[in-house]
């Protein structure tokens, strides 16, 4: 007997498993166009670059996602093919698509640890603790898909037999939690970052009316930290259904996990190349803000302050973070209620006359 409330259930999931082939597809199209818009830059600021760690994460991260997008277009339109999309690969391909996405995401995690960690002065205890969650982050997440995947078999089965184009596009059971870990981890990382955009005075200081770099750093922290974290709860809330928007799949999630870093992390080479790779300038024409004042330089208190690495050492874990390929010797350090800032031959000073 004809069931119209089945038939129109029917054409409703239908009309939802053609989402994500097209959705794919601009995905594939967005990351492509975004690699040709930035690759000038790509060229002239990280090919250029002595090899470091931060030059092969964002090669890592940048190629990593055109691939992901490659392999979720095909996967996706090869499920198409009639004869294809069996309920073994149906159930293996829903995991294995999240486990590529989470790849890419703790990549990203492991970037901003470490700028977290450099913000914080090497600090070992912060190190520690963000590398615990993240561990912890990681294992939750796997334990999870490992739960949601042996109950795969039992979401799909109603729909499995249906003709339908690939694999039936359904959520449900425990899929909403499989992001969680990763959501709260990162909106912990963000509290790091935003209580030292409030806290910290070095965030502040300007050089010829330039921010620093510990500026940008922190502007780019909250931004991307913002950006991941609203995608991952709408991404929860697409799975749970509490949005009215048709699950489109992974697509967009790779492809905005990709292009965020690749540019948060050209950006801030290339404002470590403008501003802080000058031409040197001799000791004896530099000057440096102390407090309001200015002063020109003091040998003993220089060689006092440059031989401390207790102080430098911050600014050239930043430096690294930046993928800067020379060393700087700007100097974040406090002369007991006095903010000393030095410049050295990595940033353009100001020059004086000599007596």
């Amino acid at each position: 007997m004809f069931d119209p409330s089945a038939s129109a259930d029917f054409i409703a999931l239908y009309k939802r498993n053609l989402v994500p082939l097209h959705v794919v597809l601009c995905s594939l199209v967005w990351v492509l166009h975004d690699y040709f818009v930035t690759l000038e830059d790509e060229v002239t600021y990280i090919w250029t670059q002595r090899p470091n760690f931060g030059r092969l994460m964002f090669f890592w991260i940048r190629y990593y996602t055109i691939m992901l997008l490659i392999f979720d277009v095909v996967q996706v339109h090869s499920f198409t093919l009639p004869g294809v999309s069996t309920r073994a690969l149906c159930i293996a391909a829903d995991p294995t698509l999240r486990i590529l996405g989470a790849i890419s995401l703790w990549s990203v995690e492991i970037i901003m640890q470490l700028r977290i960690y450099a913000l914080f002065n090497r600090s070992k205890k912060v190190a520690i603790f963000n590398g615990i969650l993240f561990l912890i982050s990681m294992g939750l997440f796997l334990w999870i898909l490992v739960v949601n995947t042996f109950h795969r078999n039992n979401l799909i089965a109603p729909f499995i037999e249906l003709p339908l184009i690939g694999c039936p596009g359904v959520n449900g059971g425990g899929q909403w939690a499989l992001w969680v870990p990763a959501t709260v981890y990162e909106f912990i990382l963000f509290g790091f970052a935003l209580y030292k955009a409030i806290t910290s005075s070095a965030a502040r200081i300007k050089f010829d009316h330039r921010p620093s770099l510990i500026s940008v750093l922190l502007q780019e922290n909250i931004l991307y930290f913002l950006v991941i974290g609203c995608l991952l709860i709408f991404n929860n809330l697409m799975v749970v259904g509490a949005t009215r928007i048709p699950w489109f799949g992974f697509g967009p999630f790779h492809a905005a996990i990709g292009i965020a870093t690749s540019r948060m992390l050209i950006h801030l080479r290339k404002f470590s190349s403008k501003n802080l790779e000058g031409e040197p300038v001799p000791s004896s024409q530099r000057i440096h803000p102390i407090g309001p004042t200015l002063m020109k330089d003091s040998p003993d208190l220089l060689e006092r302050f440059d031989s401390d690495d207790s102080n430098t050492r911050g600014t050239h874990d930043l430096e690294s973070v930046a993928g800067s390929s020379r060393h700087s010797h700007s100097l974040l350090g406090h002369a007991g209620n006095l903010e000393l800032v030095s410049t050295s031959s990595s940033l353009p000073c100001p020059r004086v006359a000599s007596d």
